[in-house]
């Protein structure tokens, strides 16, 4: 990477070429020190709910936990809930005393770290600070080149986590696809594990389809750590957990997996996905409250366990268009949520992951633009600590698209400067700059010391967005964007490369069945 002489000296040189030093300063590599955007900026500047609002949800939902409780505990379950001091009701339902959820707040883990398999992929989760990913369980993929969907498959996950390793602005990687080629149960868990890690040395997220499958893969996770010691000491894959049905219904099998992954180590996603209006109220509001609800639950669940054990608070309620009953992931009512959600995370001063960037849209449009972009921007200016989802998501989850993967790293990268905010110092509110314009000066700013010295620590470029002049566009060839993104997908894929040193994937590759090269 260059440093700040690097990257300067050359404009200092060209600076009477006006454009072309611009552009070529632009154009120069970046140390991570001068990068005006990077992963864990703080937000939580934007609040959709006041304080009382906050208060209001909070009481009930612990009103929720005490008078209605959640049904379909397993046997387990029973025992460390009650253990800590939960109620089995005569019907069945575990209901939660408001003392027994304060006392496990107090020894929740507050500042997680989510590791990468490389120390600079380390995702930092204390306050607002603010990381996208990807997420979901697509059954297809989107195939821009042809437009039509097709069934997803283990080589596509695999190639979507190498193009993610290349992209800036997608902070980690999790299960974006269902390999859907592999017949297997057991094997699909094991391919989708691997494809990930193969993929990239960002974090990953990953789900088991069954609790018998847990201890193989968690062989396949000590074989690319170097033991189980490494393994505990970083551990770098998270369970993406959904151990609740909403409304207020343990799923048994997920409580099962989720048990045993905190045992082993393993952060959880302690995700509650209901939907406005079919599974969660339809009133925002109450939708924040059964969520928030469901994932105290979860948050006593593994304290109960294992105090301070690492979980992140995954409120993830999704919205239903009352219309038909059909999932609407890119409206504005899912923004709402999800920064409602994201604010009720600060104040319990927990980790907290959910939705944003999915689109309705069945391929990257207009619309898939509008709905990736305000939901994330939403997500990212409340402090979402983890922003699931955000790129490539397409048709309410159902379809996942490389080059919309691509395209939304450039959304992000605008998301992310709008959660950095405006810098008011000294030297940014400084009139000499004006002085020396305006007063004998040249009457712009264009080639300004103060010009060149800002143009890569407080701007952001991107990589595919097209800002030409239409003269410009004509004679380039009226270049289209879509075009460009699967170009730009081709040369990713091209020098994307595996991630596991051969000898280790020779040795997984004997021992598994993995579906991918």
């Amino acid at each position: 990477m260059s440093d700040l002489g690097e990257v300067c000296e050359p404009a200092r040189a060209r600076r009477s070429g006006g454009r072309g030093a611009r552009v070529a300063l632009r154009s120069a590599p970046l140390s991570e020190a001068m990068r005006p955007i990077r992963a864990g900026m703080e937000g939580g500047r934007y609040q959709p709910l006041t304080e009382a609002g906050v208060q209001r949800i909070h009481q009930a939902a612990l009103d929720a936990l005490e008078q209605i409780g959640l049904s379909n505990a397993t046997e387990s379950g029973i025992r460390i809930l009650t253990g800590a001091g939960a109620i089995l009701g005569e019907d069945g339902r575990i209901r939660f005393p408001r003392a027994l959820v304060e006392d496990m707040l107090a020894v929740a883990c507050k500042d997680l770290t989510l590791y990468g398999r490389e120390e600079k992929h380390d995702l930092y989760l204390s306050g607002s600070r603010v990381h996208f990913g990807t997420a979901g369980a697509a059954v297809h993929v989107v195939d821009l080149e042809t437009n039509t969907y097709r069934d997803s498959t283990a080589q596509d996950l695999y190639d979507a986590a190498r193009i993610t390793h290349q992209l800036d602005n997608v902070h980690f990687f999790q299960r974006a696809m269902v390999c859907r080629d592999v017949i297997d149960n057991f094997d699909m868990d094991i391919n989708t594990l691997y494809a990930c890690l193969a993929g990239t040395t960002k974090h990953v997220g990953t789900s088991f389809s069954e609790p018998g499958h847990v201890a193989g893969c968690f062989d396949l996770l000590h074989m690319v750590a170097g033991g189980e010691a490494a393994w505990r000491a970083r551990p770098f894959v998270s369970n993406s957990n959904c151990f609740v049905v909403p409304p207020m219904k343990f799923a048994q099998e997920s409580c099962d997996v989720m048990e045993d992954c905190v045992r082993r180590g393993m952060p959880v996603l302690l995700l509650s996905a209901g939907q406005a209006g079919a599974t969660a109220p339809a009133p925002i509001a109450l939708a924040i409250v059964q969520a928030v609800a469901e994932c105290l639950a979860g948050v006593v669940y593994v304290n109960a366990i294992q105090p301070g054990a690492p979980a992140i608070f995954g409120t993830w309620p999704f919205v239903s268009d009352l219309r038909t009953g059909a999932m609407s992931g890119g409206s504005a009512e899912q923004a709402l949520l999800t920064a409602g959600c994201a604010q009720m995370h600060r104040f319990y001063g927990l980790p907290g992951g959910a939705a944003a960037g999915i689109s309705d849209s069945k391929l990257p449009d207009m619309q898939a633009g509008w709905e990736q972009g305000i939901t994330n921007v939403l997500a990212g200016l409340s402090g979402l600590n983890m922003v699931y989802e955000s790129v490539g998501m397409h048709a309410s989850l159902l379809g996942f698209c490389l080059e919309s993967l691509i395209l939304g790293d450039d959304i992000l990268g605008q998301v992310m400067r709008c959660v950095r905010g405006i810098d008011v110092t000294e030297d940014s509110t400084s009139i000499e700059a004006m002085k020396a314009v305006c007063m004998g000066g040249p009457g712009h700013y264009l080639g300004s010391d103060q010009t060149l010295a800002l143009m890569q620590t407080e701007y952001v470029y991107p990589t595919l967005g097209n800002r030409m002049s239409p003269k410009e566009w004509n004679e380039a060839g009226r270049p289209l964007l879509l075009d460009r993104a699967i170009a730009r997908k081709h040369d990713l894929l091209a020098r994307g490369q595996s991630q596991i040193d051969p000898a280790l994937d020779a040795a997984i590759r004997a021992q598994f069945n993995i579906h991918f090269r």
